[in-house]
């Protein structure tokens, strides 16, 4: 059964543009921190185009590969966070926008695997995208010949921004619940944008580690300089955020009807 519904659900993304959108969206980061790269390198070139080099350079932007890998980070962490609710606002609020709920409700199916093959369509969804913005970087990176280039630094960069990608996901079930709660996509999105502020505002504090919204801002540097590793008890914390995600959207899905 879950296999059917699973089949069903990537269907349904088959003919649907917003995917490629999300794709043009997240593919804009790296070519947006190569452009400045290029303006650090080339301010004279870059001052008879018009573009403000010395904004860049006050900005303290090295063009360099760990620069670069540490903006990749920044990109798919923080960035990565807004789209992925949107991408999961999309998968499990379109049933309430299309007027498709009272369908899916009305099927002799557990409703618990429609939240299953839902989050494993983010969860592909998602990697597809960060593996193609990680090719992304790395071709750019060469094609600026970049200086600093390291095997050991490539895996370390890739190795955070794979991190970044999955706390991200991690903290995705949350997001479904709230779209289902919120029978539309307006409540996920309100609430992905309450929840980043109040990471930040924890993320100034001692208790950025227990937090779930402020931990991925920890370890890319979005509040200060990035950290080698994160304590046990944030990965504990992320996991507890994501089980209890998960119970809370097939409890909502379970037991709440819908009056379309």
């Amino acid at each position: 059964m879950f296999a059917q519904v699973l089949a069903t659900e990537f269907l349904k993304l088959r003919r649907s543009k917003v995917t490629w959108a999300t794709l043009v969206v997240l593919s804009i980061g790296p070519l947006a921190v190569a452009l400045f790269m290029w303006i650090v390198r080339e301010p004279g070139r870059a001052a008879q185009l018009g573009l403000l080099g010395t904004k860049a350079n006050l900005a303290g932007l090295e063009a360099t590969w760990p620069a670069f890998l540490s903006m990749l980070s920044v990109i798919v962490g923080m960035g990565g966070t807004l789209l992925l609710t949107f991408i999961v606002a999309y998968v499990f609020g379109r049933e309430y926008a299309e007027g498709t709920a009272k369908n899916m409700l009305a099927l002799p199916v557990g409703r618990h695997w429609f939240v299953l093959a839902k989050l494993v369509v983010v969860a592909v969804w998602w990697v597809v995208l960060v593996l193609v913005v990680l090719a992304e970087t790395f071709v750019i990176g060469a094609l600026l010949s970049l200086p600093g280039f390291a095997v050991g630094l490539a895996v370390a960069g890739a190795r955070n921004a794979l991190l970044a990608a999955s706390i991200a996901y991690l903290l995705a079930p949350v997001v479904a619940w709230i779209t289902e709660a919120g029978r539309g996509y307006m409540a996920p999105l309100g609430f992905a944008f309450a929840m980043l502020a109040l990471g930040d505002v924890f993320a100034h504090t001692g208790w950025a580690a227990w937090f779930p919204w402020s931990i991925v801002p920890l370890l890319i540097g979005a509040v200060g300089k990035p950290v080698s590793s994160l304590p046990a008890g944030s990965y504990i914390v992320i996991v507890l955020t994501f089980v209890a995600g998960i119970a809370a959207a097939i409890a909502q899905l379970r037991w709440a009807d819908n009056t379309q």
